[in-house]
């Protein structure tokens, strides 16, 4: 379907991909992977056209259909979820138009048995393959479910785009592309965003669906459930095993021990012989058996082992001081903020030695619990107090906005470090693979992960006895989730956790609490215990929900018009409530960035500049904040 042909992509003396070759067939799932940086997202942007090689050429046939989800994107306003969701359904249009093309072009033809008629033919079936299945239920049906099985719900169908996260717009444009149904589907990293039941139900889909995957994640459960081929992009070249993830690493370990072994067993062979030519290189009667040996060397196909990236990072916590026995205690807690209640009600105990995950669907208030047990943001209601001799260390999930963006690496840690410890700090900074003139980088230059491994270096400073870490594993490449993963586990101290990463999850914690509707909900156990019974607990919910649904009849035309102008206004009030409270968040965080930059101003600082935006801001956030309290009355 695809083909890649001595790929190359160089620049300023360095090469990212030197001269890959492999082949994407209709049936390929393929999982890509490889270290940050490696050239994983720059292939999918060269097989979209969005960017050139060096050399090589990438072969589209036309007619190919690809649907792609890169990292980035622009997101579509002025539209509701369902209404943006639904302008994908204007493109199948445009499929019948193709087929009304095909079928005429057929009709005129008389090269039955030559291959393009085959291939138009081919064409054909799959164009009323996927037309079938786009009128096999009403349009308005697929939407909903996709959106349904990506975390949306019912009443949040006719909100404005603009008024969610870029997060939840990514969902949006998720949606949209699997309902295209493209013969090749290219994802690139579509778990950031999603919680583990959205991965789940994502998951599902794709391994029911029919078509070409090229995914790239840094997730190895769901690469070994969905892929079935890994493309593995080492240090500018490719390593191609048509099995998934695991079975791949275990694969390339076995080829790797047998090279080295015939890599040993010839050069054992080659010192032997070049003995020997050294050795009777000048007696006549052995002239003759030398010059057959010297043939032998130069006509000797070498043994040669892959090349291999073996920088990695080597976390190790420092052992933790003892705490009392109850690390964090909440009884009664709610959560959030003015404009917004998050959860109610919430107790929670965690104690000393426990590691903890909070799981649930974003914007429940994961992050919120995460923010009250730092002190950073204080409860509307109940209880919530850290245990005796508690020492905190916290990794926020906008790490990058903690980082002062001014400092380079080694200061960041430089600023910090008391102690001993000063003269390690280029070792702990080697440990997170900061070396040489990389630890005079700017922090406003770094990647996502690097900023990400800078956090975490910050944590080792200091002795904490309880880490919460909020998605600590985001832009992290499998192999560096796996060492932070065994680090944690053998931390001596207490762990508490946001992630969306079931692998990571597993085998690390032993207690959940699962945030839903408001509620905040114990479960003793695993994550795949969780998982389980979340699947059971919904396919519970939805017999219940088809055992007590009866069909009501039709309402008179003057109560239908009410009904529908009532829904309007209704739909009208929730976009304006939602746009208000995001309207709310964005002045409350410029006011606090305005008010760290006048508690300690520089010389670069229009003090009176700052001053007057800072009223405007109040001035516009009362009476947003007057205008929302009146709406939720």
């Amino acid at each position: 379907m695809i083909s890649i042909d001595d790929l190359t992509v160089a620049w300023g003396g360095f090469t990212l991909l030197d001269r890959i070759n492999f082949h994407i067939s209709a049936s390929d799932k393929i999982g890509l992977v490889g270290r940050n940086g490696a050239g994983k997202s720059t292939l999918m942007k060269l097989i979209m056209g969005l960017q050139s090689p060096t050399s090589g050429a990438v072969d589209r046939p036309s007619g190919v259909t690809i649907g792609y989800l890169p990292q980035i994107m622009d997101h579509h306003k002025g539209r509701s979820v369902m209404e943006e969701t639904m302008t994908v359904f204007a493109e199948s249009s445009g499929l019948q138009e193709e087929i009304d093309a095909l079928t005429r072009e057929l009709g005129e033809r008389s090269d039955y048995e030559s291959a393009e008629y085959a291939a138009l033919i081919e064409r054909l079936s799959d164009l009323n393959d996927r037309l079938s299945v786009s009128h096999s239920e009403p349009p308005e049906v697929r939407a909903l479910k996709t959106l349904k099985g990506l975390g949306f719900k019912d009443d949040e169908m006719d909100r404005l785009t603009e008024t969610f996260s870029q997060g939840w717009n990514m969902r949006i444009e998720l949606a949209k592309i699997l309902l295209r149904d493209p013969d090749l589907l290219m994802l690139d990293e579509p778990t950031n965003h999603l919680d583990i039941e959205s991965i789940e139900w994502l998951e599902d889909y794709l391994k029911g669906r029919r078509g070409a995957l090229l995914l790239v994640s840094h997730d190895r459960k769901f690469l070994d459930n969905v892929t079935n081929r890994t493309v593995e992009i080492l240090l500018g070249h490719i390593h191609d095993y048509k099995v998934p993830y695991t079975k791949y690493l275990e694969l390339r370990a076995e080829r790797l021990a047998q090279q080295t072994a015939a890599y040993e067993n010839q050069q054992r062979m080659i010192q032997k012989t070049e003995e020997f030519i050294q050795t009777f290189r000048y007696k006549p009667t052995k002239s003759n058996q030398v010059q057959s040996r010297i043939k032998a060397l130069e006509k000797l196909e070498r043994v040669e082992i892959d090349q291999t990236d073996n920088v990695r990072l080597t976390v190790k916590f420092p052992p933790a001081p003892r705490s009392g026995d109850v690390v964090y205690k909440a009884v009664g807690l709610t959560a959030g903020y003015p404009q917004k209640t998050v959860f109610r009600g919430a107790d929670i105990e965690i104690k000393r030695g426990e590691k903890v995950a909070l799981v649930g669907r974003n914007g429940e208030g994961k992050t919120t619990l995460m923010r009250v047990i730092a002190g950073e943001l204080e409860p509307l209601a109940g209880e919530s107090r850290l245990g005796h001799n508690v020492d905190l260390g916290y990794f926020a999930q906008n790490q990058e906005d903690k980082l002062d963006k001014t400092e380079t690496v080694f200061s960041t840690l430089d600023r910090i470090a008391v102690g001993d410890i000063r003269t390690k700090l280029r070792d702990i900074l080697a440990q997170f693979l900061f070396r040489g003139e990389d630890i005079d980088k700017r922090v406003n230059v770094l990647s996502g992960g690097e900023r990400a491994r800078l956090g975490m270096a910050k944590l080792m400073l200091q002795n904490h006895n309880l880490l919460a870490l909020d998605e600590p594993t985001n832009h992290m490449d499998i192999k560096s989730k796996d060492i932070l993963k065994q680090a944690l586990k053998s931390y001596d101290g207490t762990l508490i956790v946001v992630s969306h990463d079931r692998d990571f999850l597993d085998g690390l914690v032993d207690k959940l609490y699962e945030f839903r509707d408001g509620i905040v909900r114990e479960h003793l156990g695993g994550v795949a215990d969780f998982l389980a019974r979340r699947k059971l607990e919904s396919l519970k919910e939805l017999e219940r929900a088809a055992a007590v649904s009866k069909p009501q009849a039709p309402a008179p035309a003057n109560d239908r018009t009410e009904m529908k102008e009532k829904n309007r206004q209704d739909r009208k009030k929730k976009n304006r409530i939602s746009y208000l409270e995001c309207e709310i968040e964005k002045l409350e965080s410029r006011m606090h960035q305005i008010e760290a930059v006048l508690s300690a101003p520089g010389p670069e600082h229009d003090i009176m500049e700052l001053t007057r935006e800072y009223l405007e801001c109040k001035r516009e956030l009362d009476a947003k904040t007057d205008e929302w309290g009146s709406l939720i009355e």
